[in-house]
């Protein structure tokens, strides 16, 4: 017995180890971080959660992990406000645990969409499964047209708000000028 004890904690403490060197600490270089960004875009599952690999599997897993009187709510509230009034609650858990910051498969399949940010990410989701329960058609190219349009002029905006804090000019060197 004491044998498999053994065998068991040397086991798991390999796998922690293989564990934590995947997931552990953070990319220290772009190439670690590449080779990890690789290996979660693979993994079914991702700190014990499953990750859907394309859209009908989040629909289906939402639609398992939610309560049927839940999903009614939000398939009867307005698309825009079921969406808003939920992006902090449900879009935050899908962000989060469907691992769209560090990267999985689902992340990447909405990348290959036109999705960059994991916010249009998840509110991609939360739009066509709101659409998809109500059997309305999905319209995936212009949602994702719309989100990443929205995204550049949030963008022009903020940067057209910021204010110049310094500004500095260097002279040339003698073989700058030639």
């Amino acid at each position: 017995m004491k044998k498999y004890t053994t065998l068991l904690s040397l086991a798991m403490l390999m796998a922690t180890g293989l564990y934590a060197q995947q997931l552990g600490k953070p990319a220290e270089t772009e190439s670690e971080f590449d080779k990890a960004y690789a290996w979660r875009i693979r993994q079914e599952n991702l700190d014990g959660v499953y990750i859907p690999k394309d859209l009908t599997e989040a629909f289906l897993e939402l639609n398992r992990l939610t309560e049927k009187s839940s999903r009614e709510k939000y398939r009867n509230a307005p698309e825009e406000e079921a969406t808003h009034r939920l992006f902090f609650s449900l879009g935050r858990w899908i962000t989060t645990n469907w691992s769209f910051y560090e990267g999985s498969r689902l992340s990447e399949f909405l990348r290959k969409l036109g999705l960059h940010h994991p916010d249009d990410m998840a509110l991609f989701i939360m739009i066509t499964w709101h659409r998809s329960l109500n059997q309305s058609p999905l319209e995936v190219k212009n949602l994702v047209d719309s989100l990443e349009a929205k995204r550049k002029e949030e963008l022009k905006e903020y940067l057209e708000r910021g204010t110049l804090l310094k500004e500095e000019t260097r002279p040339k060197e003698k073989n700058e000028r030639e």
